[in-house]
């Protein structure tokens, strides 16, 4: 008899914002729908439950892979969530990628920006998270330059916090380079304190979170499938 697949947890980076944690388990919904015989578990790095332990215990026997859903290899990839394994004493878990980049991320930012109307000439600012990573910053200029890929012109990356320019700041520049109308991508997959921020800015145009969007849930599902296969284990190991 053939053994069930290991389990997918989602593991996301929690919020105290309600919204935050119902758009995260939406997109799970859309996970499972895709794929109905995958055993697919949530848990939260912080403010949110279950917590990444609480999940870790209620799954040992199942030696799951966990899908970080988070946008670029930042500390939580590289620290916290293998610290976590290693914790948890399951060697044989395996840690997939972090979600961001991806050409399947553009394809979702692409549609947000169609949906809040910006048309196909504007001038794009790519609003990050923000990190004090290079890893994590550098991460968000290549998914800028893969919207750009995907858009057809210029994307400019920008942080929410830690890191410059903020998205307030690239709007505006783009404005006073002579642009009246800029558009805005959320590269964010939740709403919350950050969305609210971006959604500030001066731009004529805000794409929306990235959230239930089909090539997300279809990444996450991608990134699942190259932790089975890999041969290495994870840092955790």
């Amino acid at each position: 008899m053939t053994p069930p697949a290991p389990a997918l947890l989602a593991v996301a980076h929690g919020s105290r914002d309600p919204a935050a944690v119902t758009s995260t388990r939406a997109l799970l919904r859309l996970v499972r729908s895709l794929r109905p015989e995958l055993a697919v578990h949530c848990c939260f790095l912080d403010l949110a439950e279950p917590s990444l332990p609480q999940a870790l215990g209620r799954l040992a026997d199942r030696q799951p892979i966990l899908v970080p859903l988070l946008l670029g290899t930042g500390y939580h990839v590289r620290v916290d969530i293998p610290a976590a394994l290693a914790d948890a004493g399951l060697p044989h878990a395996r840690l997939a990628t972090a979600l961001g980049p991806h050409p399947l991320l553009a394809e979702a930012l692409a549609d947000r920006l169609t949906e809040a109307g910006a048309p196909t000439d504007a001038p794009v600012v790519l609003a990050g998270a923000g990190s004090s990573d290079p890893t994590a910053l550098a991460d968000t200029a290549r998914m800028a330059r893969l919207l750009a890929a995907r858009l057809g012109r210029p994307v400019t990356p920008a942080h929410l916090s830690a890191a410059a320019p903020t998205p307030h700041r690239a709007v505006a520049d783009l404005r006073s380079a002579g642009h009246p109308g800029v558009a805005l991508a959320t590269y964010l997959l939740s709403p919350g304190f950050f969305a609210r921020r971006a959604a500030g800015t001066a731009a004529t145009w805000t794409g929306a979170p990235l959230a239930a969007h089909p090539a997300v849930a279809r990444l996450v599902l991608h990134r699942y499938d190259e932790a089975r296969t890999a041969s290495a284990l994870p840092a955790a190991a």
